[in-house]
């Protein structure tokens, strides 16, 4: 999969400074990490006054002693068979297809699109740097996506149903690009790369292009997801996003399983099949709710 090629290349194309670019990264990623960490600990606890009305507020302290006296492992195996019996529910199934597609998705933008750029040797000693350029257009995408459509998202004249379509739309025509870009072989190319071409000669700016595309239409999924799940179970959340983060992962895991074996058409074919029932299932889940909504009811009868 080029890595050893990519190795030789490193940072700024020479192998003498591998192992200071190696350390620099790992320095600075450490110490972002550890100031993220710190940033999460300094989050102040809601007070329960203040998100409660008067009357929960006292069942809550009448409650307090007796909460504050439990196990915590015996917190952990309560959420956990939440979790199970969510799993279940006619809405968390429905959003479990929506979920693996975005594990799959996952998968394909974060690992399998840049071993395909840089196994194709047409697009020549520049092949390493778009790996490098693809990751920052997918980024792009990602803040483009997450800005807009997170803001779209708050206002009840915009439905989730739109931007799920469009992410839906967005991908589709990336996968068709990525199809008529690059070869069959590019994922489990060998580490000398491939001089195969597709339908059409491999092109950088197409390749470019679609990286954009395949982060703008992951943030329409996910800010999506994250906002009806939200919705749907705003009194009991963390079950429910440790079921969307359990699927999520494990398509993510067989995806990166799958994709040594089979060639790219093949891999893109999953996605469609997948993007398409998901896209599908969301429609279903987001008209339910509109339904409850407009009865006047909320969703604590789920």
């Amino acid at each position: 999969m080029s890595t050893q090629s990519g190795e030789t290349a490193g940072f700024s194309g020479h192998s003498y400074s591998l192992e200071n670019d190696r350390r620099t990264v790992f320095i600075a990623l450490t110490v972002i990490s550890l100031v993220g960490t710190v940033l999460f600990f300094l989050i102040r606890k809601p007070d329960p006054e203040n998100v409660l009305g008067e009357e929960e507020s006292c069942d809550d302290q009448d409650m307090e002693a007796p909460e504050s006296a439990q196990n915590n492992v015996t917190k952990a195996v309560d959420a956990f068979k939440k979790s199970l019996k969510l799993c279940v529910t006619k809405e968390m199934l429905l959003l479990s297809v929506t979920t693996a597609y975005t594990g799959l998705e996952l998968t394909f933008f974060s690992g399998v699109y840049g071993t395909c750029i840089g196994a194709i040797n047409k697009f020549g000693t520049e092949e390493k740097s778009l790996i490098g350029l693809s990751g920052i257009f997918i980024g792009i995408g990602e803040i483009l996506g997450g800005s807009l459509f997170g803001l779209l998202s708050k206002s009840s004249r915009f439905g989730r149903n739109p931007v799920v379509l469009l992410g839906t739309l967005v991908h589709f025509v990336a996968f068709y690009l990525i199809f008529l870009n690059m070869p069959g072989d590019a994922p489990i190319a060998p580490m000398e790369g491939t001089n195969s071409i597709a339908y059409i000669r491999p092109s950088k700016e197409v390749a470019i292009l679609c990286s954009f595309l395949l982060g703008l239409g992951d943030s329409c999924f996910n800010t999506q997801l994250l906002s009806i799940l939200g919705f749907l179970y705003s009194e009991d959340s963390a079950p429910a996003f440790a079921v969307f983060k359990f699927v999520q992962s494990i398509c993510a895991a067989v995806a990166f399983f799958y994709s040594n074996y089979l060639l790219l058409h093949w891999q893109l074919l999953v996605m469609v099949v997948f993007g398409f029932f998901g896209t599908i299932s969301f429609f279903t889940v987001e008209w339910d709710a509109a339904a409850i909504v407009a009865r006047g009811s909320d969703y604590r009868s789920i």
